[in-house]
């Protein structure tokens, strides 16, 4: 008697990140950035993935604030490590704002980049350890899948804004990365 091969099974709906997990995604993602960064010489390529590392944590720490922050504090009364948190978002923003308003040409732009992601491996060894932000959120009672969805939501809604204005400043970028490269020959 012959039996018939068994179609792989296939999940009836798409599994569902947590919370912690789509925070953790976006902080591989902007480590591969950083790493791709720190390899090329090309100042067009340096560029331009600065621009994405700064939308991206832009993105990424707003969605913290906004969604993850608050049921965090709701969940956990841990008010020292949000506090933390906080104020290291202030400080990577303030280092984006100097990268956005500078160029591969500038002489202190790589120094900012890479202090950038300085900044942003102690934030996310914070955040990822054993005992830290994500550790804590996992033992509370926050509905992480919940909150998962509604950060993921709330991050496609500020990439889409992002990446209109981005279009709409892309001509005023590309004249300004070439006239610096004119005035740096």
């Amino acid at each position: 008697m012959r039996r018939r091969a068994r179609a792989p099974r296939t999940p009836a709906r798409t599994t569902r990140q947590d919370a912690v997990a789509v925070l953790k995604a976006d902080h591989r993602q902007v480590e591969k950035l950083f790493r791709q960064f720190a390899r090329t010489r090309s100042a067009e390529r340096k560029a331009d993935l600065a621009a994405r590392i700064c939308t991206a944590l832009l993105v990424h720490t707003q969605i913290e604030e906004e969604v993850f922050y608050p049921a965090f504090i709701a969940a956990t009364r841990d008010r020292d490590t949000h506090h933390e948190a906080v104020v290291e978002h202030a400080g990577a923003r303030e280092l984006i704002y100097q990268i956005r308003g500078s160029g591969p040409y500038d002489d202190y732009y790589d120094a900012r980049v890479t202090v950038l992601a300085e900044m942003i491996r102690h934030h996310v060894n914070e955040e990822e350890q054993r005992g830290g932000m994500f550790a804590k959120a996992k033992r509370s009672k926050m509905d992480l899948a919940d909150l998962g969805e509604q950060l993921r939501a709330r991050r496609q809604e500020l990439m889409a804004a992002a990446e209109m204005t981005e279009q709409m400043h892309r001509p005023a970028q590309a004249r300004f990365t070439s006239i610096a490269r004119v005035a740096r020959n």
